[in-house]
Parts: C-alpha cells; sequence; structure tokens
C-alpha cells in the first residue's frame, strides 16, 4: 500500500462504524465511508464543522455549523484544492491521491522535453493540477459540467493555463481522437463504477474497462512516459488492473498498489482504492 501521509491540510483525526472524523484546512467534517468496519462500540463525535448523514430515501444532506464557509481552499506541496461540501459526500477533492500526484510529478520533472498529458474523467482537475505544475500541457477530459467548472476554479487559484479544458463523454472522446491522429506522452484515467449517458449509453467498469483501455493504448506517442488507472470500486484488484495494462500496452514496467490515508489512532490505515501505473523509461 502507498499512504497519502504528507499532507499538512488535511487529516484523518478518527475512524469508526462505517464514519471518518476528518480535520480539513480549520475545519472538521465527520462523512460516511464504507470501508470502515471496525470499532462498532465507538462513537465519533458529532460536534463538527460539517456533518454528512444519511436521509431515507438513500440519499444525504450536509449539516453546516455556523462558522463554516461555503468553501475554502487547502494545500499540498506547492499546489492549492478548492473545498466545498457536495452532495453524496464529496468535498472536490480525494487526498489520497496525493501519492498518485507524487508519482506522476517524478515522471514528469525527469523528462527534460515538453510532456502532453490526457486526463479523463478527470473530476476536478486534482491530477491535471499536479501534472501542469510539474510543467505538462493537459487535456482535461469529464462529461459533467460541474466538475469541470471547479477544476476551472483550481487551475485558477494555482495560476495555470497549461490544461485544455473539455467536457465530453471520455468514450466518445478518445474515439474521435484516434481518428484525428492525436497522439498523448502519458494517459490517467479514473473511471466511475458505473455510469449513463444523455443518449441511454451505459458505462459498466467490470465489462467496458479492458476494451477502453485498449483503445486508449492507440492514443500513446512513441515516446510515451506512463499510463495510469485509478479505481474505487470494489473487487477491482490492483492485479486486475496490472494484468488490463500488461495485456493492452507492450514494454515499460507496471507497478500495482492500493492507496491509503494514515489516521490519527495508532496501527489504522485508511483504505481508499487502488491504483496500477505503467512507466516506459
Amino acid at each position: 500500500m502507498k499512504v497519502a501521509n504528507k499532507w499538512v491540510d488535511y487529516r484523518v483525526l478518527a475512524t469508526a462504524n462505517g464514519e471518518k472524523l476528518e480535520k480539513i484546512g480549520g475545519y472538521t467534517f465527520l462523512r460516511p465511508d464504507p470501508q470502515v468496519i471496525w470499532n462498532m462500540d465507538k462513537k465519533l463525535s458529532d460536534k463538527v464543522d460539517a456533518l454528512y448523514r444519511r436521509t431515507e430515501n438513500k440519499s444525504g444532506e450536509w449539516k453546516m455549523s455556523a462558522r463554516m464557509p461555503k468553501s475554502f481552499d487547502i494545500s499540498y506541496e506547492n499546489m492549492k484544492f478548492h473545498i466545498e461540501p457536495m452532495s453524496f459526500k464529496h468535498i472536490c477533492l480525494f487526498p489520497e491521491q496525493a501519492v498518485n500526484w507524487d508519482i506522476m510529478t517524478g515522471l514528469i520533472k525527469s523528462r527534460k522535453r515538453p510532456v502532453k498529458i490526457l486526463n479523463l474523467f478527470a473530476y476536478t482537475g486534482g491530477a491535471s493540477i499536479a501534472c501542469a505544475k510539474a510543467g505538462a500541457s493537459v487535456t482535461h477530459v469529464d462529461a459533467a459540467k460541474s466538475m469541470i467548472d471547479i477544476a476551472k476554479i483550481n487551475a485558477q487559484i494555482n495560476d495555470i493555463s497549461n490544461i485544455r479544458f473539455i467536457q465530453d463523454d471520455c468514450m466518445k472522446f478518445v474515439m474521435r481522437e484516434i481518428r484525428r491522429g492525436n497522439k498523448y506522452d502519458a494517459i490517467i484515467m479514473d473511471p466511475p463504477s458505473f455510469g449513463r449517458g444523455p443518449k441511454g449509453e451505459t458505462w459498466k467498469i467490470e465489462d467496458d474497462i479492458y476494451e477502453f483501455v485498449k483503445l486508449c493504448a492507440s492514443l500513446l506517442s512513441d515516446d510515451r512516459l506512463f499510463v495510469l488507472i485509478n479505481s474505487y470500486t470494489t473487487g477491482l484488484q490492483p492485479t486486475v488492473m496490472a494484468n488490463i495494462l500488461n495485456s493492452t500496452i507492450s514494454g515499460g514496467e507496471c507497478d500495482a498498489y492500493e492507496i491509503g490515508l494514515p489516521t490519527d489512532e495508532p496501527g489504522i490505515i485508511l483504505p481508499c482504492g487502488c491504483s496500477a501505473i505503467k512507466t516506459f523509461t
């Protein structure tokens, strides 16, 4: 497991009974985490600045303290990120992805030439910001306008201009790029477990990820640098993603791993999904 242990503005204070208590910037958050199935007799404090609770119809809502702002920024290394409580318990950032930001930043800086990166299912742009800060030019693709809007805020607060934002279905965009003959030195993807397009298209990661990665391989330049797959889908193990990369993209070296967050509790690491990266030197 690779653990995101370099944060200053973010901490997991405690975990119990399907929830995690976090310190984000100067504010405390309590929200669900399905991985936390331990400490069944322990109760976390609900006297927090932002509390997310499920409702009867299986959706949820935030309850905020009087001191809690609508949004604020936090920092990681030389980057800034917009934090805003959103629907389905999100905060506009996955802090555990810092482990992948560090890896990609190192790879980009190791190349003494321009690096062109495609970030698919790019969400609010954590990876896009990290790669752009390292000097790469980034094409950021996501189907949701709300995610693109926040990614643009992240670019603005980091004074970044080398990101091209595209609101589009990732599969359709990749197929168009293949027809255009465009190439990228690195590809990042964080596909959802399930998705439905505006015309009834469906995406199910177990059924579609292999063919999608195979398509993306056609977009790699001859001087390729890396391909990174990240997943939060339960059951899609690191070795599965490594097998997909190794069977669709020749050459390079593959590393597959869980990612996690440290906590203030002795001996407890919070698991937060899996990644696989194939690198080329």
